[in-house]
Protein backbone atom coordinates (compact mmCIF):
# COMPACT_ATOMS: atom_id res chain seq x y z
CA UNK A 1 0.00 0.00 0.00
CA UNK A 2 1.19 3.18 -0.73
CA UNK A 3 1.69 5.50 1.89
CA UNK A 4 2.28 8.79 -0.23
CA UNK A 5 5.10 11.29 -0.42
CA UNK A 6 7.24 11.57 2.72
CA UNK A 7 5.46 8.86 4.66
CA UNK A 8 9.26 7.15 5.28
CA UNK A 9 10.56 10.52 7.19
CA UNK A 10 7.06 10.72 9.24
CA UNK A 11 8.47 10.31 12.68
CA UNK A 12 7.17 6.81 14.33
CA UNK A 13 4.09 6.90 16.93
CA UNK A 14 6.24 6.13 20.41
CA UNK A 15 3.69 3.65 22.29
CA UNK A 16 4.66 0.89 24.33
CA UNK A 17 3.36 -1.00 21.34
CA UNK A 18 7.04 -0.30 19.56
CA UNK A 19 8.87 -1.18 22.51
CA UNK A 20 7.44 -4.23 23.58
CA UNK A 21 5.67 -5.97 20.84
CA UNK A 22 8.22 -8.44 18.83
CA UNK A 23 7.38 -8.27 15.35
CA UNK A 24 9.49 -11.79 14.63
CA UNK A 25 6.80 -12.98 12.70
CA UNK A 26 4.84 -10.39 11.16
CA UNK A 27 1.66 -11.87 12.30
CA UNK A 28 -0.35 -11.95 15.40
CA UNK A 29 1.18 -14.35 17.80
CA UNK A 30 -2.72 -15.96 18.33
CA UNK A 31 -1.71 -17.54 14.57
CA UNK A 32 1.82 -19.02 15.98
CA UNK A 33 0.86 -21.13 19.23
CA UNK A 34 -0.60 -24.52 18.19
CA UNK A 35 -1.98 -24.48 22.15
CA UNK A 36 -3.97 -21.78 21.24
CA UNK A 37 -5.38 -22.63 18.56
CA UNK A 38 -6.32 -26.44 20.42
CA UNK A 39 -7.82 -24.67 23.60
CA UNK A 40 -8.86 -21.12 23.25
CA UNK A 41 -6.41 -20.23 26.22
CA UNK A 42 -9.16 -18.00 27.50
CA UNK A 43 -8.77 -19.44 31.04
CA UNK A 44 -5.20 -17.53 31.70
CA UNK A 45 -4.29 -17.42 35.34
CA UNK A 46 -4.39 -13.94 36.83
CA UNK A 47 -1.14 -14.04 37.00
CA UNK A 48 -0.54 -14.35 33.32
CA UNK A 49 -3.72 -12.52 32.05
CA UNK A 50 -1.39 -9.55 31.33
CA UNK A 51 1.14 -11.53 28.83
CA UNK A 52 -0.40 -15.04 28.05
CA UNK A 53 -4.06 -13.17 26.16
CA UNK A 54 -1.87 -12.37 23.28
CA UNK A 55 -1.12 -15.65 22.66
CA UNK A 56 2.70 -15.63 23.26
CA UNK A 57 4.73 -18.61 24.48
CA UNK A 58 6.25 -19.81 27.86
CA UNK A 59 9.65 -18.04 25.88
CA UNK A 60 8.42 -14.85 25.54
CA UNK A 61 6.47 -14.08 28.62
CA UNK A 62 9.48 -14.77 30.58
CA UNK A 63 11.36 -12.30 28.51
CA UNK A 64 8.66 -9.59 27.98
CA UNK A 65 6.99 -9.58 31.26
CA UNK A 66 6.83 -5.58 31.19
CA UNK A 67 4.36 -6.07 28.50
CA UNK A 68 1.86 -5.27 31.39
CA UNK A 69 1.99 -1.59 30.64
CA UNK A 70 1.06 -2.13 27.33
CA UNK A 71 -2.45 -3.92 27.77
CA UNK A 72 -4.36 -1.54 25.07
CA UNK A 73 -1.68 -2.15 22.39
CA UNK A 74 -0.75 -5.94 23.12
CA UNK A 75 -2.65 -8.26 20.17
CA UNK A 76 -5.98 -8.86 21.91
CA UNK A 77 -7.62 -11.56 19.87
CA UNK A 78 -8.41 -13.50 23.65
CA UNK A 79 -9.54 -10.95 25.43
CA UNK A 80 -12.89 -12.06 26.92
CA UNK A 81 -16.84 -10.47 27.14
CA UNK A 82 -18.28 -12.33 29.28
CA UNK A 83 -21.74 -11.37 30.61
CA UNK A 84 -23.93 -13.06 27.96
CA UNK A 85 -25.18 -11.47 24.06
CA UNK A 86 -26.15 -8.07 25.68
CA UNK A 87 -23.50 -7.43 28.49
CA UNK A 88 -22.46 -4.21 27.21
CA UNK A 89 -25.94 -2.94 28.08
CA UNK A 90 -25.45 -3.08 31.33
CA UNK A 91 -22.81 -0.01 30.96
CA UNK A 92 -25.01 3.25 31.19
CA UNK A 93 -23.33 5.18 29.15
CA UNK A 94 -22.90 2.78 26.56
CA UNK A 95 -27.13 2.14 27.30
CA UNK A 96 -27.75 5.82 26.20
CA UNK A 97 -25.49 5.46 23.19
CA UNK A 98 -27.66 2.30 21.77
CA UNK A 99 -31.03 3.86 22.60
CA UNK A 100 -30.52 6.89 20.95
CA UNK A 101 -28.61 4.82 17.98
CA UNK A 102 -31.79 2.85 17.60
CA UNK A 103 -33.89 5.89 17.17
CA UNK A 104 -31.51 7.46 14.87
CA UNK A 105 -30.52 4.43 12.60
CA UNK A 106 -34.27 4.15 11.88
CA UNK A 107 -34.83 7.43 10.41
CA UNK A 108 -31.45 6.75 8.43
CA UNK A 109 -32.67 3.99 6.58
CA UNK A 110 -36.06 5.95 6.18
CA UNK A 111 -34.26 9.12 4.65
CA UNK A 112 -32.24 6.49 2.53
CA UNK A 113 -35.61 5.08 1.11
CA UNK A 114 -37.16 8.45 0.45
CA UNK A 115 -34.24 9.94 -0.51
CA UNK A 116 -33.97 7.13 -3.98
CA UNK A 117 -37.58 7.50 -4.22
CA UNK A 118 -37.76 11.45 -4.45
CA UNK A 119 -34.87 11.65 -6.66
CA UNK A 120 -36.22 8.55 -9.07
CA UNK A 121 -39.92 10.66 -9.12
CA UNK A 122 -38.00 14.54 -9.81
CA UNK A 123 -35.88 12.83 -12.15
CA UNK A 124 -36.87 9.51 -13.77
CA UNK A 125 -33.64 8.23 -13.63
CA UNK A 126 -32.15 4.98 -12.03
CA UNK A 127 -28.68 6.76 -13.03
CA UNK A 128 -29.45 10.32 -10.87
CA UNK A 129 -30.12 7.49 -7.66
CA UNK A 130 -26.82 6.28 -8.29
CA UNK A 131 -24.97 9.66 -8.20
CA UNK A 132 -26.90 10.07 -5.08
CA UNK A 133 -25.38 7.38 -3.82
CA UNK A 134 -22.27 8.25 -4.48
CA UNK A 135 -22.34 12.21 -3.99
CA UNK A 136 -22.34 10.56 -0.02
CA UNK A 137 -19.67 8.00 -0.29
CA UNK A 138 -17.48 10.04 -2.34
CA UNK A 139 -16.30 12.35 0.80
CA UNK A 140 -15.07 9.02 2.65
CA UNK A 141 -12.97 8.19 0.27
CA UNK A 142 -11.28 11.52 -0.46
CA UNK A 143 -11.09 13.01 2.91
CA UNK A 144 -11.24 9.82 5.37
CA UNK A 145 -8.04 10.04 6.28
CA UNK A 146 -8.39 13.56 7.67
CA UNK A 147 -11.26 12.67 9.52
CA UNK A 148 -9.29 10.20 11.44
CA UNK A 149 -6.62 12.96 12.49
CA UNK A 150 -9.19 14.71 13.81
CA UNK A 151 -11.11 11.93 15.63
CA UNK A 152 -7.61 11.34 17.64
CA UNK A 153 -6.93 15.27 18.03
CA UNK A 154 -10.44 16.63 20.28
CA UNK A 155 -12.24 14.67 22.53
CA UNK A 156 -14.67 12.54 20.48
CA UNK A 157 -17.48 13.19 22.79
CA UNK A 158 -17.44 16.68 21.94
CA UNK A 159 -16.97 15.56 18.04
CA UNK A 160 -20.53 12.93 17.93
CA UNK A 161 -22.41 16.33 19.65
CA UNK A 162 -21.39 18.21 16.49
CA UNK A 163 -21.91 15.48 13.57
CA UNK A 164 -24.84 14.36 14.80
CA UNK A 165 -26.45 17.74 15.19
CA UNK A 166 -25.53 18.74 12.01
CA UNK A 167 -27.23 15.75 10.01
CA UNK A 168 -30.18 16.49 11.97
CA UNK A 169 -29.85 19.98 10.75
CA UNK A 170 -29.33 18.52 6.99
CA UNK A 171 -32.44 15.94 7.33
CA UNK A 172 -34.58 18.92 8.47
CA UNK A 173 -33.37 21.03 5.77
CA UNK A 174 -34.07 18.79 3.51
CA UNK A 175 -37.78 18.01 4.78
CA UNK A 176 -38.39 21.62 4.94
CA UNK A 177 -37.21 22.08 1.16
CA UNK A 178 -39.41 18.89 -0.04
CA UNK A 179 -42.48 20.31 2.15
CA UNK A 180 -42.88 23.87 0.35
CA UNK A 181 -42.53 22.18 -2.89
CA UNK A 182 -38.83 23.81 -3.66
CA UNK A 183 -37.36 21.00 -3.62
CA UNK A 184 -34.88 19.88 -6.76
CA UNK A 185 -32.90 17.46 -7.59
CA UNK A 186 -29.51 19.79 -7.28
CA UNK A 187 -30.23 20.23 -3.68
CA UNK A 188 -30.80 16.42 -3.31
CA UNK A 189 -27.40 15.99 -4.17
CA UNK A 190 -26.35 18.96 -2.49
CA UNK A 191 -27.54 17.51 0.86
CA UNK A 192 -26.07 14.02 0.39
CA UNK A 193 -22.37 15.39 -0.06
CA UNK A 194 -22.73 17.54 2.96
CA UNK A 195 -23.55 14.41 4.59
CA UNK A 196 -20.93 12.26 3.30
CA UNK A 197 -18.61 15.21 4.50
CA UNK A 198 -19.88 15.00 7.99
CA UNK A 199 -19.29 11.60 8.39
CA UNK A 200 -16.25 11.53 7.38
CA UNK A 201 -15.83 12.84 10.90
CA UNK A 202 -18.80 10.90 12.48
CA UNK A 203 -17.61 7.53 11.17
CA UNK A 204 -13.94 7.43 12.89
CA UNK A 205 -15.00 9.35 15.96
CA UNK A 206 -18.11 6.88 17.08
CA UNK A 207 -16.19 4.05 15.94
CA UNK A 208 -13.52 4.32 18.44
CA UNK A 209 -15.68 6.45 21.10
CA UNK A 210 -17.39 2.68 21.67
CA UNK A 211 -13.74 1.50 23.35
CA UNK A 212 -13.91 4.28 25.78
CA UNK A 213 -17.71 3.95 26.80
CA UNK A 214 -17.03 0.03 27.36
CA UNK A 215 -13.72 -0.97 27.45
CA UNK A 216 -11.18 -3.43 26.05
CA UNK A 217 -12.96 -6.73 28.06
CA UNK A 218 -16.31 -5.52 25.90
CA UNK A 219 -15.82 -4.32 22.79
CA UNK A 220 -16.28 -7.22 20.53
CA UNK A 221 -19.76 -7.74 22.60
CA UNK A 222 -20.69 -3.36 21.69
CA UNK A 223 -19.83 -3.74 18.11
CA UNK A 224 -21.69 -6.42 17.66
CA UNK A 225 -24.57 -4.91 19.18
CA UNK A 226 -23.98 -1.68 17.26
CA UNK A 227 -24.02 -4.10 14.37
CA UNK A 228 -26.97 -5.56 15.46
CA UNK A 229 -28.87 -2.11 16.26
CA UNK A 230 -28.58 -0.82 12.84
CA UNK A 231 -29.93 -4.08 11.10
CA UNK A 232 -32.97 -3.61 12.98
CA UNK A 233 -33.44 -0.11 11.89
CA UNK A 234 -32.90 -1.82 8.65
CA UNK A 235 -36.03 -4.24 8.78
CA UNK A 236 -38.23 -1.32 10.45
CA UNK A 237 -37.20 2.14 8.95
CA UNK A 238 -37.83 1.33 5.29
CA UNK A 239 -41.51 -0.11 6.05
CA UNK A 240 -42.27 2.90 7.70
CA UNK A 241 -41.05 5.04 4.98
CA UNK A 242 -43.13 3.08 2.60
CA UNK A 243 -45.67 4.00 4.87
CA UNK A 244 -44.92 7.54 5.03
CA UNK A 245 -44.02 8.29 1.64
CA UNK A 246 -47.91 6.92 0.52
CA UNK A 247 -50.04 8.68 3.10
CA UNK A 248 -48.40 11.90 3.77
CA UNK A 249 -45.87 12.67 1.59
CA UNK A 250 -41.63 12.46 1.28
CA UNK A 251 -41.42 15.45 2.96
CA UNK A 252 -42.60 14.35 6.90
CA UNK A 253 -40.77 11.28 6.57
CA UNK A 254 -37.36 13.74 6.28
CA UNK A 255 -38.70 15.73 8.87
CA UNK A 256 -38.68 12.75 11.11
CA UNK A 257 -35.43 11.48 10.08
CA UNK A 258 -34.44 15.33 11.28
CA UNK A 259 -35.86 14.58 14.61
CA UNK A 260 -34.70 11.43 15.07
CA UNK A 261 -31.31 12.96 15.81
CA UNK A 262 -32.35 14.11 18.93
CA UNK A 263 -32.65 11.15 20.97
CA UNK A 264 -28.66 10.51 20.44
CA UNK A 265 -27.75 13.83 21.06
CA UNK A 266 -29.96 13.41 24.23
CA UNK A 267 -28.26 10.25 25.21
CA UNK A 268 -24.45 11.73 24.77
CA UNK A 269 -25.49 14.90 27.24
CA UNK A 270 -26.81 12.25 29.72
CA UNK A 271 -23.66 10.24 29.60
CA UNK A 272 -21.15 10.38 32.88
CA UNK A 273 -17.76 11.88 31.87
CA UNK A 274 -16.47 10.17 34.93
CA UNK A 275 -17.12 6.73 33.99
CA UNK A 276 -15.69 6.82 30.46
CA UNK A 277 -12.47 5.02 30.01
CA UNK A 278 -9.31 7.26 29.42
CA UNK A 279 -8.38 8.40 26.24
CA UNK A 280 -5.22 9.81 24.60
CA UNK A 281 -5.48 12.97 23.00
CA UNK A 282 -3.17 13.48 20.46
CA UNK A 283 -2.00 17.41 19.93
CA UNK A 284 -1.59 19.57 17.22
CA UNK A 285 1.45 18.64 14.71
CA UNK A 286 2.71 18.10 11.16
CA UNK A 287 2.70 14.51 9.34
CA UNK A 288 0.01 13.36 11.44
CA UNK A 289 -1.74 11.41 8.72
CA UNK A 290 1.30 9.73 7.18
CA UNK A 291 2.27 8.44 10.90
CA UNK A 292 -1.28 6.99 10.97
CA UNK A 293 -0.43 5.24 7.34
CA UNK A 294 2.70 4.48 8.17
CA UNK A 295 1.24 3.00 11.64
CA UNK A 296 -0.77 0.20 9.50
CA UNK A 297 1.90 -0.18 7.52
CA UNK A 298 3.80 -2.04 9.81
CA UNK A 299 1.80 -4.16 11.18
CA UNK A 300 0.18 -6.90 9.49
CA UNK A 301 -2.66 -7.51 12.13
CA UNK A 302 -4.11 -3.93 10.90
CA UNK A 303 -3.05 -3.77 7.16
CA UNK A 304 -4.31 -7.12 6.37
CA UNK A 305 -7.75 -7.16 7.90
CA UNK A 306 -8.48 -3.57 6.03
CA UNK A 307 -7.27 -5.31 2.95
CA UNK A 308 -9.27 -7.82 3.25
CA UNK A 309 -11.74 -5.86 4.32
CA UNK A 310 -11.48 -3.38 1.06
CA UNK A 311 -12.38 -6.24 -1.57
CA UNK A 312 -15.10 -7.82 0.06
CA UNK A 313 -16.88 -4.20 0.97
CA UNK A 314 -15.97 -3.07 -2.55
CA UNK A 315 -16.83 -5.99 -4.61
CA UNK A 316 -18.79 -8.30 -2.53
CA UNK A 317 -21.49 -5.49 -0.75
CA UNK A 318 -23.47 -4.91 -4.40
CA UNK A 319 -26.54 -6.32 -2.83
CA UNK A 320 -28.81 -3.44 -4.54
CA UNK A 321 -27.25 -4.26 -7.83
CA UNK A 322 -27.54 -8.12 -7.82
CA UNK A 323 -31.22 -8.60 -5.77
CA UNK A 324 -32.60 -5.70 -8.12
CA UNK A 325 -31.44 -7.75 -11.08
CA UNK A 326 -32.55 -11.26 -9.49
CA UNK A 327 -36.05 -9.66 -8.84
CA UNK A 328 -36.57 -8.35 -12.33
CA UNK A 329 -34.92 -10.18 -14.81
CA UNK A 330 -33.95 -13.31 -13.18
CA UNK A 331 -37.17 -14.46 -11.13
CA UNK A 332 -39.48 -11.96 -13.21
CA UNK A 333 -40.56 -10.44 -9.79
CA UNK A 334 -41.44 -6.78 -8.84
CA UNK A 335 -40.70 -4.45 -6.34
CA UNK A 336 -42.16 -6.96 -3.55
CA UNK A 337 -40.22 -9.89 -4.48
CA UNK A 338 -37.12 -6.99 -4.09
CA UNK A 339 -38.21 -6.32 -0.68
CA UNK A 340 -38.48 -9.78 0.50
CA UNK A 341 -34.95 -10.45 -0.29
CA UNK A 342 -33.71 -7.16 1.57
CA UNK A 343 -35.66 -8.13 4.51
CA UNK A 344 -34.19 -11.63 4.24
CA UNK A 345 -30.66 -10.43 4.00
CA UNK A 346 -31.31 -7.65 6.80
CA UNK A 347 -32.94 -11.04 9.06
CA UNK A 348 -29.64 -13.11 8.24
CA UNK A 349 -27.76 -9.99 9.33
CA UNK A 350 -29.24 -9.32 12.41
CA UNK A 351 -28.77 -12.77 13.29
CA UNK A 352 -24.74 -12.59 12.67
CA UNK A 353 -24.79 -9.54 15.22
CA UNK A 354 -26.62 -11.09 18.02
CA UNK A 355 -24.30 -14.30 17.60
CA UNK A 356 -21.00 -12.04 17.24
CA UNK A 357 -22.12 -10.73 20.77
CA UNK A 358 -22.35 -13.70 22.24
CA UNK A 359 -18.91 -14.82 20.95
CA UNK A 360 -16.05 -14.30 23.70
CA UNK A 361 -13.03 -13.39 21.37
CA UNK A 362 -11.96 -11.98 18.29
CA UNK A 363 -8.91 -13.87 15.93
CA UNK A 364 -7.81 -13.47 12.38
CA UNK A 365 -8.78 -16.79 12.09
CA UNK A 366 -12.48 -16.41 12.02
CA UNK A 367 -12.12 -13.69 10.14
CA UNK A 368 -10.53 -15.65 6.99
CA UNK A 369 -12.78 -18.47 7.23
CA UNK A 370 -15.76 -16.44 7.42
CA UNK A 371 -14.87 -14.36 4.54
CA UNK A 372 -14.03 -17.60 2.62
CA UNK A 373 -17.00 -18.44 3.41
CA UNK A 374 -19.36 -15.63 2.15
CA UNK A 375 -17.19 -15.59 -0.96
CA UNK A 376 -18.52 -19.19 -1.45
CA UNK A 377 -22.38 -18.25 -0.73
CA UNK A 378 -22.05 -15.56 -3.17
CA UNK A 379 -21.11 -17.65 -5.43
CA UNK A 380 -23.26 -21.05 -4.64
CA UNK A 381 -26.34 -18.21 -4.40
CA UNK A 382 -26.15 -16.91 -8.20
CA UNK A 383 -26.19 -20.53 -9.15
CA UNK A 384 -29.62 -20.96 -7.52
CA UNK A 385 -31.83 -22.32 -9.98
CA UNK A 386 -35.42 -21.30 -8.45
CA UNK A 387 -36.60 -18.27 -6.31
CA UNK A 388 -36.76 -20.28 -2.85
CA UNK A 389 -33.55 -21.44 -2.55
CA UNK A 390 -32.33 -18.04 -3.57
CA UNK A 391 -33.99 -16.55 -1.20
CA UNK A 392 -32.97 -19.56 1.86
CA UNK A 393 -29.46 -18.95 1.27
CA UNK A 394 -29.65 -14.69 1.57
CA UNK A 395 -30.22 -15.43 5.01
CA UNK A 396 -26.76 -17.09 5.82
CA UNK A 397 -25.25 -14.35 3.47
CA UNK A 398 -26.49 -12.16 5.51
CA UNK A 399 -25.47 -14.00 8.63
CA UNK A 400 -21.48 -14.97 7.54
CA UNK A 401 -21.09 -11.11 6.08
CA UNK A 402 -22.32 -9.18 9.32
CA UNK A 403 -19.95 -11.52 11.12
CA UNK A 404 -17.34 -11.27 8.79
CA UNK A 405 -17.31 -7.06 9.08
CA UNK A 406 -17.93 -7.49 12.95
CA UNK A 407 -14.91 -9.44 13.27
CA UNK A 408 -12.37 -7.46 11.08
CA UNK A 409 -13.41 -4.26 12.98
CA UNK A 410 -12.42 -5.79 16.26
CA UNK A 411 -9.64 -7.30 15.16
CA UNK A 412 -8.22 -3.55 14.39
CA UNK A 413 -9.66 -1.79 17.31
CA UNK A 414 -8.06 -3.98 19.51
CA UNK A 415 -4.50 -4.42 18.24
CA UNK A 416 -4.50 -0.47 17.77
CA UNK A 417 -3.20 1.83 20.43
CA UNK A 418 -5.47 4.13 21.73
CA UNK A 419 -3.30 7.45 20.53
CA UNK A 420 -3.95 5.69 16.71
CA UNK A 421 -6.96 4.51 17.38
CA UNK A 422 -8.94 7.15 15.24
CA UNK A 423 -6.79 7.39 12.02
CA UNK A 424 -6.98 3.76 11.89
CA UNK A 425 -10.60 3.31 12.06
CA UNK A 426 -10.90 6.07 9.32
CA UNK A 427 -8.97 4.13 6.95
CA UNK A 428 -10.94 1.12 7.76
CA UNK A 429 -13.99 3.09 6.77
CA UNK A 430 -12.47 4.79 4.22
CA UNK A 431 -11.20 1.14 2.52
CA UNK A 432 -14.72 -0.55 3.39
CA UNK A 433 -17.40 2.60 2.57
CA UNK A 434 -14.94 4.79 -0.02
CA UNK A 435 -14.90 1.15 -2.39
CA UNK A 436 -18.57 2.00 -2.99
CA UNK A 437 -18.31 4.45 -5.98
CA UNK A 438 -15.51 2.18 -7.56
CA UNK A 439 -16.92 -1.28 -6.99
CA UNK A 440 -20.92 -0.41 -7.73
CA UNK A 441 -20.70 0.72 -11.18
CA UNK A 442 -17.85 -1.79 -11.92
CA UNK A 443 -20.01 -4.68 -10.98
CA UNK A 444 -23.39 -2.72 -12.63
CA UNK A 445 -21.59 -3.10 -15.79
CA UNK A 446 -20.61 -6.66 -15.88
CA UNK A 447 -24.28 -7.25 -14.52
CA UNK A 448 -25.44 -5.52 -16.99
CA UNK A 449 -23.35 -7.36 -19.93
CA UNK A 450 -22.93 -10.59 -18.60
CA UNK A 451 -26.21 -11.19 -16.74
CA UNK A 452 -26.83 -10.84 -13.11
CA UNK A 453 -25.61 -14.70 -12.24
CA UNK A 454 -22.07 -13.60 -13.80
CA UNK A 455 -21.97 -10.02 -11.58
CA UNK A 456 -22.93 -12.22 -8.25
CA UNK A 457 -20.64 -15.07 -8.64
CA UNK A 458 -18.43 -12.39 -9.73
CA UNK A 459 -18.05 -10.57 -6.43
CA UNK A 460 -18.26 -13.74 -4.52
CA UNK A 461 -15.10 -15.02 -6.78
CA UNK A 462 -13.38 -11.80 -5.87
CA UNK A 463 -14.17 -12.19 -1.67
CA UNK A 464 -13.04 -15.76 -2.05
CA UNK A 465 -9.67 -15.44 -3.61
CA UNK A 466 -8.68 -12.29 -1.33
CA UNK A 467 -9.63 -14.35 1.80
CA UNK A 468 -7.48 -17.21 0.37
CA UNK A 469 -4.46 -14.79 -0.80
CA UNK A 470 -4.17 -12.90 2.56
CA UNK A 471 -4.61 -16.21 4.39
CA UNK A 472 -1.39 -17.83 2.40
CA UNK A 473 0.34 -14.65 3.23
CA UNK A 474 -0.29 -13.98 6.98
CA UNK A 475 0.57 -17.99 7.07
CA UNK A 476 3.65 -17.59 5.59
CA UNK A 477 4.82 -14.34 7.58
CA UNK A 478 3.92 -16.95 10.48
CA UNK A 479 6.26 -19.88 9.66
CA UNK A 480 3.48 -22.25 10.54
CA UNK A 481 1.66 -24.82 8.61
CA UNK A 482 -2.32 -25.60 8.83
CA UNK A 483 -3.74 -28.30 9.82
CA UNK A 484 -7.16 -29.39 9.28
CA UNK A 485 -9.29 -32.48 11.29
CA UNK A 486 -12.18 -33.00 12.63
CA UNK A 487 -13.07 -33.48 16.02
CA UNK A 488 -16.53 -34.42 17.55
CA UNK A 489 -17.52 -34.35 14.06
CA UNK A 490 -16.73 -30.95 13.56
CA UNK A 491 -13.92 -29.65 11.02
CA UNK A 492 -11.33 -27.79 13.06
CA UNK A 493 -7.99 -25.98 11.71
CA UNK A 494 -5.05 -25.95 13.88
CA UNK A 495 -1.77 -23.68 12.94
CA UNK A 496 1.05 -25.59 13.33
CA UNK A 497 5.00 -23.88 14.26
CA UNK A 498 7.26 -25.35 11.57
CA UNK A 499 10.16 -27.28 12.17
CA UNK A 500 12.33 -27.39 9.27
CA UNK A 501 14.98 -29.86 10.65
CA UNK A 502 12.07 -32.55 11.40
CA UNK A 503 10.38 -32.24 7.65
CA UNK A 504 13.77 -31.93 6.48
CA UNK A 505 14.51 -35.77 8.02
CA UNK A 506 10.84 -36.37 7.06
CA UNK A 507 11.44 -35.86 3.29
CA UNK A 508 14.85 -37.74 3.63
Amino acid sequence: MSTGSGADSAPAPKSTHDSTTPQKSGIPEECTTPQESATGDDSATPHDSTTAQDGTTAHDRTTTHDRTTAQDSTTAHDRTTGGGTFSSLKIRNYRLFATGAVVSNTGTWMSRVTQDWLVLSLTGSSAAVGITTALQFLPMLLFGLYGGVIADRYPKRLLLLFTQAAMGLLGVSLAVLTLSGQVHVWHVYLIAFLLGMVTVVDNPARQSFVSEMVGPDQLRNAVSLNSANFQSARLIGPAVAGVLITTVGSGWAFMLNGLSFLAPLAGLLLMRQHELHKSVRVPRGKGQLREGLRYVRGRPELIWPIVLVGFIGTFGFNFPIWLTAFAHGVFDGGAGMYAFFNILLAAGSLAGALLSARRRSSRLRLLLLTAMGFGLLEIAVSLSPSVWLFSLLLVPIGMIGLTTNISANTTVQMNSDPEMRGRVMSLYMMVFVGGTPVGGPLLGWVTDTYGPRVGFATGGAVSLLAAMAIGLVLIRLAGVRVRFDLRGGRPHVEFIPRDPERELAAAA
